[in-house]
């Protein structure tokens, strides 16, 4: 890694000395060797600090900046570094796994006496759900995201041992040009980051990173079952993904219903072309004929009642491809993944439908000597739909304590709100919490946006399904009031379930010293609560 790390530091100095000036890169040299003989001699930080002080603020930026390629360029080295140590474990043939690797986990664990059942039961019960939180900031734009990507691309493709001399200097061409690129954009935009430029990055994550990433997560969970232990059972999802952004209305004026909603349409959306478009991509792979192979009569059966039920897109598909079944299914799939984005007639009604239809080929394509014909690409698909299913992240809902309660507040016309205790206030807020009675509708802006927060969650809970909602956080919570206070609200705003239940995971954020330890309090008078 110390190679990799000086041969691009070279390539830093190089692109600095090009785009801004041999004298700068002279001065960024200074600057780093004097940041290095302070360190190891402990000498005081005015040694450093006399070079820095009293520039320009152009010049303090390109320094900043010089500094922050650098380190960028390091981080990015010790990420490769990180892929060459697992292939170099996975080469090397030694019976010894890579330290805290899942084969390592799963070695220890069958060290400490859990059998392959005990394991098969534990899978079920684990939920991994990584959040993304909303940090406006921290958005940083895609194109920098993409020639980073580029970057390590090029530096994965020269692990190769193969690469031919002329291979190792476009390999190097490649990570300068992207390099040089990144330089000449600026790390921000001009304008103030908005709840869609935080969308588009937490995105980029889920769309281009981790829906590459999650199979291979389950193949290698799998590999590691069966090294370890002989066989594998069937898998779970263990995990899928949250997000906060679009739905942190905590301090942010420009969150509300309307970005709620624009969230969970816009992730449905990526989503969904993301699976239209690896369907796409099945579809030359899986060109197997019936005058070649059979495909299952639960196939067959699925395909008549899709062209049933999608006569114009049937009709649509080519006639040198009626001996290809599978084709013609993947053509009614696409078919129907667009009618759900457009909803329009014909189209699926949950992930589940898009998840049986997916397992039917699966189950064809392993009954008829097609384990080798594309089912692994399918089951890629599959593990991707059940990790994301039509939602891609579910969406989080933050909210402050004390907005819900001058809501209430202006709602029942009670003044003195703020200065009744935690018990008074749940009382008088139980039987509308439970249903028994309807909150006062007033039309204050505090109120009114309040009902429109609650009936988008409602909408979206029928629309996109209740994977799609996560938490409804309160944060500054203090006490039960707090909680029934939103079970109120949200009834008044239409979420409501047909069991006349309120389908909302509300999470009481205990922030200071005293909630957080009058939390165990709080949730003990939640649970002991009849309503």
């Amino acid at each position: 890694m110390r190679d990799d790390v000086r041969r691009l530091g070279a390539l830093v100095g190089d692109l600095l000395a090009e785009q801004v000036s041999a004298e700068f890169l002279d001065e960024i040299e200074r600057v780093r060797t004097t940041a290095i003989s302070r360190r190891e001699s402990d000498a005081p930080p005015s040694t450093l600090s006399e070079q820095l002080t009293g520039r320009e603020p152009r010049d303090a930026e390109a320094l900043v900046r010089a500094f922050s390629t650098y380190f960028q360029v390091v981080n990015i080295a010790e990420r490769v570094h990180r892929i060459r140590r697992r292939r170099e474990y996975q080469r090397s043939g030694t019976d010894t796994p890579q330290p805290d690797g899942l084969h390592d986990a799963l070695r220890r664990l069958k060290a400490q006496g859990v059998t392959l059942d005990e394991l098969s039961q534990w899978l079920p019960r684990i939920d991994v759900e990584p959040v993304f939180t909303a940090h406006p900031t921290e958005a940083v734009r895609r194109a920098l995201l993409e020639k980073e990507q580029l970057m390590v691309a090029s530096l994965v493709d020269n692990l190769d041992g193969m690469r031919t001399p002329n291979e190792r200097a476009s390999d190097a061409a490649r990570f300068r040009m992207a390099l040089t690129a990144s330089w000449q954009t600026a790390d921000s935009s001009p304008v103030r980051p908005t709840v869609d430029d935080e969308r588009e990055h937490v995105g980029f994550y889920l769309t281009q990173v981790l829906y590459r990433v999650i199979p291979v997560m389950y193949e290698t969970l799998e590999h590691a079952i069966e090294e370890t232990y002989g066989s594998v059972p069937v898998l779970p999802r263990l995990l899928r993904f949250g997000t906060w952004v679009g739905g942190d209305m905590d301090g942010n004026p420009n969150v509300d219903a309307n970005t709620i909603a624009g969230t969970l349409d816009a992730q449905r959306r990526a989503v969904l072309d993301r699976y239209q478009k690896e369907l796409w991509q099945l579809a030359s792979l899986l060109s197997q004929s019936t005058t070649l192979v059979q495909v299952s009569p639960e196939l067959t059966a699925q395909l008549e009642r899709y062209r049933a039920l999608l006569p114009e897109a049937a009709a649509r598909s080519r006639p040198r491809h009626g001996d290809m079944p599978y084709r013609l299914l993947n053509d009614l799939m696409r078919a129907r993944l667009q009618a759900t984005l457009d909803d329009a007639d014909g189209a699926y009604a949950a992930p589940s439908e898009l998840e049986h239809d997916l397992q039917l080929i699966l189950d064809s394509l392993q009954a008829n000597k097609g384990l080798h014909a594309g089912w692994f690409a399918v089951r890629r698909l599959l593990w991707r739909v059940r990790s994301f299913g039509f939602h891609l992240a579910r969406l989080d809902v933050r909210q402050e304590s004390s907005v819900h309660a001058r809501a209430v507040a202006d709602a029942l016309g009670q003044t003195d709100w703020d200065v009744q205790d935690a018990t008074q206030r749940a009382a008088v807020l139980g039987p509308y919490a439970a249903g028994k009675e309807p909150l006062p509708r007033v039309q204050d802006e505090g109120n009114a946006r309040l009902d429109a927060v609650f009936a988008a969650l409602a909408d979206a809970r029928t629309r996109h399904g209740a994977d799609a909602l996560g938490s409804y956080i309160i944060s500054m919570a203090h006490n039960r009031a707090d909680v029934l206070t939103v079970l109120a609200l949200a009834r008044r705003g239409g979420l409501v379930d047909d069991a006349g239940a309120v389908p909302l995971d509300i999470v009481p954020l205990f922030e200071t010293v005293d909630d957080l330890r009058g939390g165990t309090g709080t949730v003990q008078d939640l649970l002991a609560d009849p309503g």
